[in-house]
C-alpha cells in the first residue's frame, strides 16, 4: 500500500512539474533610454587670462559625464577623416600638434541601453607652439631639397607592429628584402621629396610614383585621390601630388625611453603620403641621420602601426 501511495505521489509532482514548464512567462527589455546631460568638459594645459588657448602644448585633457552612458566614443576633429576611439573612462588627454592657432570640432558618441546613443560636439580652439632639433629639418631636407626612396635592400623596410605606448617595432611582422618587387614595386619606384623654403621657412612634400601608390581602398588610403573604394593591398594609380608639412610633437606618446625623436612629419590635405598611404597623416620619426630615416604611422586598421625605412635616393 505504502508502495503504491509513493508511486501516486511521484506521478503527481512529475505531473505538477510539467504544467509549470509549460506556464507562459513574460519577459520585459525595460526602457531603452538614450544617454542624456552629456557634458564635454575641456581643460586646455597652461590656459591662463593671458594664454586663454594654453601654453603652445597642444595638450587638452577631455572628462566626459552624462546619465545612462554604458560606453562612449570620442572624434578628436570633425574636420578631418573620422576616426572614433574608445574612452572606456571618459577621461584622457589629447596632444593637438597643428601648428599656430587652430579649432577643433570635438565629438562624442555615447551608448546607452539597447544599442541607444547620444552625440554631442564641441568647438574648442588650441595653441600649438613647436620647434624642431634644426639636425632633422637638415637630415630630411638638406635646408633646400632632398629625394628619399624606401630601402628594399634591407630586412623590416617594411613592418607592422601594435599602435600603442608600449611597442615601438614591427613586432607583428618585417618584410624581407625586396619583399614586395613581384607583387607592389611601386613601393620601391616611388619618390617623396621633401623641401625647405629659406625665404618663408615652410615645408612641402613632393611625391611622384609613376606605377602607382602602395596602400589599400579609398577609405583606408586617408582620402588620396584616385583609389577606388574597395580593393586589397596593392599598387593603384596615382598622378602625384603636392602639399605642404609641418613638423610636430610626435602624438603617439610613447614612452620616454622609447627610441624616438618624438618629432613627426604632418602632412597637409590628403593628396600625398610617405611610403604608403594611409589613414593618418602623421608620421613619427624614430631615427632620422643624414643618409637614413625610420618612421612610424598608425596604420590602416584600427590598432595598427605601420614602420618604414627610406634612404636618400642614389
Amino acid at each position: 500500500m505504502k508502495t503504491k501511495i509513493k508511486y501516486i505521489l511521484g506521478v503527481f509532482f512529475v505531473l505538477l512539474l510539467a504544467i509549470a514548464s509549460c506556464t507562459e512567462e513574460t519577459y520585459t527589455l525595460g526602457d531603452l533610454t538614450a544617454p542624456s546631460n552629456i557634458v564635454i568638459d575641456v581643460e586646455i594645459l597652461g590656459k591662463t587670462a593671458t594664454l586663454p588657448n594654453g601654453d603652445g602644448s597642444g595638450d587638452v585633457k577631455f572628462n566626459i559625464t552624462g546619465d545612462g552612458i554604458l560606453g562612449m566614443k570620442i572624434d578628436y576633429d570633425a574636420n578631418d577623416a573620422v576616426n572614433f576611439v574608445n574612452i572606456p573612462t571618459g577621461k584622457v588627454t589629447k596632444k593637438y600638434t597643428t601648428l599656430g592657432l587652430n579649432t577643433y570640432r570635438v565629438t562624442v558618441l555615447a551608448y546607452g541601453s539597447g544599442g541607444t546613443s547620444t552625440n554631442v560636439t564641441k568647438d574648442i580652439t588650441v595653441r600649438s607652439d613647436f620647434t624642431p632639433n634644426p639636425a632633422i629639418v637638415t637630415n630630411l631636407t638638406n635646408n633646400a631639397s632632398k629625394t628619399w626612396v624606401v630601402d628594399k635592400s634591407v630586412a623590416g623596410h617594411f613592418g607592422v607592429g601594435p599602435w600603442n605606448a608600449n611597442s615601438v617595432t614591427p613586432e607583428w611582422w618585417a618584410a624581407s628584402i625586396n619583399e614586395k618587387v613581384n607583387c607592389c614595386n611601386c613601393f620601391y619606384t616611388a619618390t617623396f621629396t621633401f623641401a625647405k623654403v629659406a625665404a618663408t621657412g615652410t615645408f612641402s612634400l613632393t611625391v611622384a610614383s609613376p606605377d602607382g601608390a602602395f596602400t589599400k581602398t579609398g577609405a583606408l588610403a586617408g582620402g588620396l585621390p584616385g583609389i577606388p573604394a574597395s580593393g586589397s593591398e596593392g599598387c593603384y594609380a596615382y598622378a602625384g601630388g603636392t602639399s605642404a608639412f609641418s613638423f610636430v610633437p610626435s602624438s603617439t606618446a610613447v614612452s620616454a625611453s622609447a627610441p624616438s625623436t618624438k618629432v613627426a612629419i604632418q602632412l597637409a590635405g590628403v593628396n600625398t603620403y610617405i611610403g604608403y598611404g594611409a589613414l593618418q597623416k602623421e608620421y613619427e620619426i624614430m631615427v632620422s641621420t643624414p643618409t637614413y630615416m625610420y618612421l612610424r604611422i598608425q596604420g590602416t586598421e584600427t590598432g595598427n602601426a605601420w614602420y618604414l625605412k627610406l634612404i636618400p635616393k642614389p
